[in-house]
């Protein structure tokens, strides 16, 4: 019964800080008049501080349900509560001095120094029943876990607050930081870094906290030396919203991995999508998708999302509804239902992100490889030649580069078309690059799912290499890249270093804790490469950016190009006619 009594409830705590705020209102007149008349109040002077009370009290009570004091948890009390309580009395001290100035009478005789005094002391009083609970109680509480704090900074300052609240499992002893060594947050020490293996031995140290952003390099460094020093929880801070406790999350491989361009110009890309109509095929897929969100992000006026997917439809659907959207249930093969959006919508932008992507897949089948990633781009190219698109952009891929698979082939089709079709007002660039980190084809999901298993982890060769980038940066670069095409372009994304698949297994096996599970060679599949080029020829050009290139041009007279294609749609073995159409390919003969 008793329990039940003290557990906390919405009314238990506005009655508690109610009668709190009015007994200690009443404590801070008193006190106000015994400080101004020096501990001896004259009696003529007690029917005044009633009057005050019984005029001030309310006003105070009002001010503070007006600033919202009363549905403050009083564990989470802070600086910007104290704040709000500062308002408050500003508020209705400022009523009490304007009632006093026109009802004077009333209250005489009065010292009017007392307001002055009684603020002073009610914002104290208040301030110290209101943070009391933090003060006493959580800042001394037993914490699981003892951590380091990597970086001095305002996520610190929230970790450190959230860890004296209890909201995080860890006690922070110490902090690492070089531009703030030998200083303090909240009384807690800040170090150079080349203190942390002492520090971790002397404080029996268990995880470590990283509350500022690191580069690829420094991160791995960092999580490889806190390895060694036998600390295997390390964590990344983020806020996601204003005097919220942070989230702190594991350190994933996307975070050793992503390579962050530098360049990144969201005005240019801002200025591209801005007040456009904008159609995206694939929406529905992990590039479409994110294409998507980019696009509602920089302002499109309407967002045309096509896919032959209901699900993946659906899905992408759901997430953009506060934007101006379409959803568009329709196959790119199907040029006459697809004329039907380019005849209702007067689009300004096309990102043609629809194609199938998975090597086994597409050598198994190759006829529906042709037909979607083929003739469905040449409808799509086609169309927007003929409704005047402002722009068409075509997401190609490594693969195209020297192929050696039905799929990476279709695609340098694709890009051969885009580069030579007759445009008229179009312009049409394509934008290649490799691997993105978590998308639903990617190997690393599919390590994950192994590794919760149990393993092993399945990699095709010991050798094998590819490029990766985060999906986010790569959609932003894909527009960046298009805000610079003329036409007939076919742009390269910088992806960084090449990545052995190998050393990828090792270090999400690291990171997961899990030791003992082992790696397995399957040996390569059916068109698969040992690595992936970005470039044909070295002597590519550059842009005014770093990190986006430009292919050299391949000339293919349109008529013959046509002409090639139709042969290859209509052809029963079309693995001679892909051969012949990119000379450069190595494809496997069919079985």
């Amino acid at each position: 019964m008793l329990r039940k009594f003290l557990h906390p409830t919405n009314t238990k705590r506005i009655l508690f800080f109610l009668f709190g705020d009015i007994a200690l209102s009443f404590f801070s007149i008193y006190i106000a008049f015994l400080l101004r008349f020096n501990f001896a109040v004259p009696d003529v002077y007690w029917m005044g501080m009633g009057k005050m009370a019984l005029v001030l009290v309310p006003l105070k009570i009002v001010s503070f349900y007006f600033f919202h004091l009363y549905f403050i948890v009083w564990r989470f009390f802070g600086f910007v509560e104290y704040k709000k309580l500062i308002y408050a009395h500003l508020v209705a001290y400022g009523a009490f001095s304007a009632l006093f100035l026109f009802f004077s009478d009333f209250f005489l005789p009065f010292p009017r120094s007392v307001i002055g005094i009684d603020m002073f002391l009610s914002l104290t009083l208040l301030g110290f029943f209101r943070g009391s609970k933090r003060f006493f109680a959580y800042e001394t509480k037993y914490h699981d876990k003892k951590a380091l704090v990597c970086g001095a900074n305002d996520k610190t300052i929230a970790l450190i607050k959230s860890s004296k609240a209890q909201e995080i499992p860890y006690a922070i002893e110490a902090i690492i930081d070089e531009n703030y060594a030998g200083n303090y947050f909240s009384d807690i020490k800040v170090y150079p870094k080349g203190e942390m293996a002492r520090l971790i031995d002397r404080y029996g140290i268990d995880a470590l906290l990283l509350a500022k952003e690191l580069t690829q390099k420094e991160l791995n460094e960092l999580l490889r030396y806190a390895k060694s020093l036998g600390i295997e929880e390390i964590k990344k801070a983020a806020i996601l919203q204003e005097d919220a406790a942070p989230k702190l999350k594991n350190i994933s491989i996307e975070d050793l991995l992503a390579r962050r361009p530098k360049d990144l110009d969201k005005a240019a890309i801002a200025s591209f999508i801005k007040e456009k109509t904008v159609l995206i095929t694939g929406a529905g897929g992990s590039i479409g998708s994110e294409l998507a969100r980019q696009c509602g992000v920089f302002g499109a006026k309407k967002i045309l999302l096509l896919d032959n997917s209901e699900y993946n439809l659906y899905s992408i659907e759901q997430e953009l509804q506060e934007y101006s959207i379409a959803a568009l249930l329709k196959n790119i093969v199907d040029k006459e239902s697809l004329q039907e959006v380019f005849a209702t919508y007067r689009i300004d932008v096309v990102l043609h992100a629809a194609a199938y992507k998975h090597v086994p897949l597409c050598e198994e089948n190759v006829d529906e490889a042709v037909k979607n990633n083929v003739l469905g781009t040449k409808n799509v190219i086609d169309l927007a030649i003929e409704y005047d698109v402002e722009k068409f952009v075509l997401i190609s891929t490594d693969k195209a580069v020297r192929p050696t698979n039905v799929m990476g082939t279709t695609k340098r089709i694709c890009e051969l078309y885009a580069q030579n079709v007759p445009t008229r007002k179009t312009q049409i660039v394509a934008v290649r690059f490799g691997n993105v980190l978590g998308s639903s084809g990617s190997v690393i999901p599919k390590f994950q799912r192994q590794i919760a298993s149990g393993g092993p982890l399945t990699v095709t060769h010991p050798e094998i290499t590819r490029y990766f980038m985060l999906i986010p940066e790569a959609c932003q670069l894909v527009l960046q890249a298009a805000t610079l095409g003329k036409g007939g372009e076919v742009f390269v994304l910088d992806m960084g270093e090449p990545v052995k698949i190998a050393d990828l297994a090792r270090r999400m096996i690291e990171l997961s804790g899990k030791e003992d599970i082992e790696i397995l060679y399957t040996g390569l599949r059916k068109g698969e490469k040992l690595y992936e080029e970005l470039l044909i020829d070295e002597s590519d050009a550059s842009t005014k950016y770093e990190s986006i290139f430009v292919a050299k041009r391949t000339y293919y007279p349109i008529e013959k190009l046509q002409e090639d294609i139709d042969t290859l749609l209509e052809t029963k073995h079309k693995r001679p006619q892909l051969q012949k159409i990119v000379p450069e390919a190595k494809l496997l003969p069919s079985k």
